[in-house]
């Protein structure tokens, strides 16, 4: 039997996406997967679709800092969260960040997964700007990037090439159905298959026919 092409669509803007794309990498070489990372903007899909930040609603927002809190512990994904992390989200644009992921998984894609990592790591772990070009930089080198890799990479994040990448992975993301992220394209039975969140995973194991360990799987 092939195996399963996964899509993880996913910003480093979001945790529930760190949630997903820690415990993905975990089953990868557990459950008959290809994992494929998806880098895409999730303001560009709330725009496309109309939604609007969770957390803007205030009950939901106080509801959401006690679920990031547990679902962190539960997946032990270091992810720190406090009430004034929703204005910092609301403020901070995810958008050089995710143009200089997706110029990596052009040009190098094998840093690809530390770099998205580390990125998390910095904003939901240490509360630092993932926005600017020095933090960028510190990010990449962080992650094991070259100096010159790095330069050339977010040298590249003005180009049209990498613009137009970073869109057509958002339109994608929508053309499967996305409205938030993370959003979890499972590739079964000739048919696309679409799961949002952390906490459908699961239920992913489920229809691909293969069995959840929980979320550290030994």
């Amino acid at each position: 039997m092939g195996r399963t092409l996964v899509e993880l669509f996913y910003d480093v803007i979001s945790p529930y996406s760190w949630l997903g794309f820690e415990v993905l990498c975990r089953y990868r070489h557990i459950w008959n997967i290809d994992l494929r990372f998806r880098p895409a903007f999730l303001g560009g899909i709330m725009q496309q679709t109309g939604n609007k930040p969770p957390a803007m609603l205030p009950k939901r927002a106080e509801y959401m800092l006690k679920d990031i809190k547990r679902m962190a512990k539960y997946y032990q994904v270091p992810v720190h969260m406090s009430g004034d992390d929703f204005q910092r989200i609301i403020s901070t644009s995810s958008l050089a960040a995710m143009r200089f992921v997706t110029a990596i998984d052009m040009t190098n894609p094998q840093y690809l997964e530390p770099l998205s990592r580390e990125f998390w790591m910095r904003f939901w772990s240490q509360h630092e700007d993932i926005s600017q070009p020095e933090n960028i930089l510190a990010i990449a080198q962080q992650a094991g990037l070259s100096a010159e890799l790095s330069q050339k990479a977010l040298e590249m994040t003005s180009s049209p090439a990498v613009k137009d990448r970073l869109k057509e992975s958002t339109a994608e993301a929508v053309k499967y159905g996305a409205f938030g992220m993370p959003a979890i394209v499972a590739h079964y039975d000739g048919k696309p298959h679409l799961f949002f969140g952390s906490d459908r995973l699961e239920l992913l194991g489920s229809v691909i026919g293969e069995k959840w360990l929980g979320p550290v799987p030994s």
